[in-house]
């Protein structure tokens, strides 16, 4: 059973309960944090773009914010120099794989990627980080969307929302490492999977991957 606490961040304090994950008190209450990965419904967060780091007073590193619950008391910081330099280092690697051609993309203007880099201040084009240049095709089977793995940032929200919402388990992941995508069983195409065409995993992409047609 869930307790009434309160909890400081960035100076603000917080009536919440003890149940939930920092990252949704944040936002729940107008303080920005920067997420890909982050699925409110999931009770063991992917935690996988690693880009809502935070510090809290009494722990000597800082934490993801979609896997720590809140306590009573705690303190926390979305913004100080360690914070900042592991998100851009996060947000830079997350861009090097990311093929960016924002004035083409179907999710310009409302992708989650600007978001960040607004929000932020962060440069969506890095020199720090080499582009890695890999060919992917366009999966353009369904009659209403498409899937671009070139624009995936591997946050694996299609693929949650296609498992546990549409439950056709047609989308998951290959390979390990840099060479990880977004794909079907046996890499055939959406048409010729499990896939309904229900469309909720187009919804659920934050970048261009995923997109409509029209």
């Amino acid at each position: 059973m869930s307790e009434k606490i309160t909890i400081t961040i960035d100076g603000k304090e917080i009536t919440t309960d003890t149940e939930k994950k920092l990252l949704w008190v944040a936002l729940d209450n107008d303080i920005y944090i920067p997420n890909l990965c982050a699925i409110r419904e999931e009770e063991r967060p992917y935690a996988g773009c690693r880009l809502c780091f935070v510090e809290i007073e009494g722990l000597e590193e800082p934490v993801t914010s979609c896997t720590q619950p809140v306590t009573e008391g705690m303190v926390v910081k979305t913004r100080t120099p360690q914070v900042d330099r592991l998100v851009k280092t996060s947000f830079e690697l997350l861009l090097s794989d990311h093929r960016l051609q924002c004035n083409k993309c179907p999710k310009n203007k409302a992708c989650e990627l600007q978001k960040i880099a607004r929000e932020r201040k962060l440069k969506l084009k890095s020199k720090r980080i080499k582009h890695l240049e890999r060919t992917f095709q366009i999966d353009d089977s369904p009659e209403s969307f498409a899937l671009d793995p070139s624009r995936c940032v591997l946050c694996n929200r299609c693929v949650w929302v296609d498992r546990n919402v549409a439950k056709a388990g047609c989308l998951g992941f290959s390979y390990r490492g840099i060479n990880r995508i977004i794909t079907t069983f046996n890499n055939v195409e959406l048409t010729k999977s499990a896939c309904t065409q229900c469309t909720l995993c187009v919804e659920a992409c934050p970048v261009g991957a995923l997109y409509f047609k029209e």
